[in-house]
């Protein structure tokens, strides 16, 4: 029996559930959210085993803006009370997984969001015009349907024999438990650097291994990529102490006398094979989101060894009409690239996500702002943007700002914080736009911390580090790109390499309309 019915109903209570859910509560949407467990943020009860994590708690900044200092405050859900920031639960720069816990529940008690708790989502169903939600306790009708449950299971490889390895979920956390012992741990992403660390000073020795080669957030820029905080393992493997990070494929793990012999092969020795002596093989490889609750009519596509659901533009099933995505499972479109996998990050895309809802199911336009095809005027627009928004900062080449030329008045729409895929979806037949985002130059640098700069504003393009890029389309077609000077400070306002510039390759296009 249906017991209500809702324009948007959201799985999971998480951060990614309690912030769209404020954001639609703000907008007076009629939508209800669904929690399995008793209290908001359920897998950070459990996640990362540590303890610790890896979003940044930067408390102390030299800018008063509460804009600006979001830029470096990880763990904060968008809000409108200022008590409600993260840094005002932990000052520590790299914060405890307990108190993001009761910093959600507090984001929930306080705001009143519309959260069933202790409902599991059994069954979803595609009705004519939406969904049913089959929980615990009754039936609901959904005419939007949003899931936000986060990674539902451990990600298990196909290696023969991966049943003999522990999994980072279930492993013994006390380090004490590896005295002396030889442990092998399947991957190199963060769960498995975290591990490592722990042990360090315990195991006899400790390899890492997968066939992908070691990704350093230093090198790549994305915050999900492995921790300048585990330097010490690499450390240790460079000198000589046979703690190891093997790129290999893992052909077997076979249980042999209490011990676990594993056959690898090695991927930069033409072949190499070796068989190795382990006591311990833990599994660190990282999450899938669990689909069960999805009938075979709605079960959405999934990409990325089946970890993730394949997206639209705008956060849509790829294959299901009305079904959308939330939080760390909607990183389809920007996967190991911006901050979506992180409450940093997609705490902008679902404002953004909201918008767009709001637009399509209650009949509220995108908003934009009007500003007149002056190249001093739409300069200064342009630069207070990536010179304060903490969206284009935390979400680098993948949400933009948006200025649409009004063929009737000349003038410019200015849309904020889209994803630049979607904005060239919606935008493709208009004669005259730009798109706005900071970028990363993306050189092959041999070392980043000691790239050669060229600091001339003809040369902006050769930057290494964040800067504006503004790019123009006519229609679907980019036709051209002004890439604005590096700066240490990240402030773009200096006449001769930001303004000037800027000035001028918008005067160029304005003018003659090409």
């Amino acid at each position: 029996m249906v017991s209500s019915e809702h324009r948007y109903v959201i799985v999971g209570a998480g951060p990614a559930g309690l912030q769209l859910s404020y954001y639609l509560q703000q907008q007076g949407a009629d939508y209800l959210t669904f929690e399995s467990g008793d209290a908001p943020g359920g897998f950070f009860t459990r996640f990362p085993r540590h303890r610790r994590l890896i979003s940044l708690n930067k408390v102390h900044t030299d800018s008063t803006d509460p804009e600006i200092r979001l830029r470096w405050d990880w763990n904060s859900l968008l809000n409108d009370d200022p008590d409600l920031l993260f840094p005002k639960f932990s000052e520590e720069y790299l914060p405890a997984a307990d108190d993001l816990v009761r910093y959600l529940a507090e984001f929930q008690r306080v705001h009143k969001l519309n959260v069933r708790y202790g409902t599991t989502v059994e069954r979803i169903t595609r009705t004519d015009d939406g969904f049913t939600v089959r929980t615990n306790k009754g039936e609901v009708r959904a005419r939007c349907l949003v899931v936000a449950t986060g990674w539902g299971q451990p990600f298990v490889p196909a290696i023969k024999g991966i049943e003999h390895a522990i999994g980072y979920e279930d492993m013994v956390v006390d380090p004490t438990a590896y005295d002396g012992q030889r442990v092998l741990i399947i991957g190199k992403g963060n769960s498995a650097f975290e591990t490592a660390s722990a042990i360090l000073g315990r195991a006899s020795m400790v390899h890492l291994a997968s066939r992908q080669p070691l990704r350093l957030a230093w090198n790549t820029k994305h915050p999900g990529d492995v921790r300048g905080q585990y330097g010490a393992i690499l450390d240790s493997y460079q000198f000589k102490t046979l703690h190891s990070v093997l790129d290999c494929t893992i052909d077997e793990i076979r249980q042999v006398d209490g011990r676990y012999e594993v056959s690898i092969t090695y991927t930069h020795a033409q072949g190499e094979t070796a068989v190795l002596d382990y006591h311990t093989v833990l599994r660190c490889t990282g999450f899938r989101m669990n689909t069960a609750m999805f009938d075979e009519t709605v079960r959405p596509d999934m990409v990325r060894d089946g970890r993730m659901p394949g997206l639209r533009p705008d956060w849509q099933s790829r294959n299901v009409d009305d079904l959308y995505f939330a939080g760390t499972i909607a990183q389809d479109r920007d996967a190991k690239h911006a901050s979506s996998p992180f409450i940093d990050g997609f705490r902008y895309n679902l404002r953004t996500f909201t918008r767009m809802l709001r637009e399509r199911y209650d009949g509220v336009p995108l908003p934009y702002a009007t500003t007149p095809a002056d190249p001093a005027s739409l300069t200064k627009l342009m630069l207070d943007r990536v010179n304060w928004s903490s969206a284009l900062w935390t979400q680098f080449e993948y949400l933009c700002d948006v200025f649409v030329r009004d063929d009737a008045t000349g003038d410019f729409h200015h849309y904020e914080d889209l994803p630049e895929d979607y904005a060239v979806e919606r935008f493709g037949a208009a004669a005259q736009w730009y798109t706005l985002a900071l970028r990363w130059g993306r050189d092959d640098y041999g070392d980043v911390f000691a790239i050669d700069r060229h600091p001339t504003p003809d040369r902006a393009r050769e930057s290494a580090f964040i800067h504006p890029v503004i790019r123009r389309y006519r229609g679907a077609e980019l036709v051209a790109e002004q890439h604005l000077l590096e700066d240490l400070l990240a402030e773009w306002r200096r006449p001769d390499r930001h303004v000037e510039p800027l000035v001028e390759f918008l005067t160029g296009d304005l003018t003659t309309g090409s």
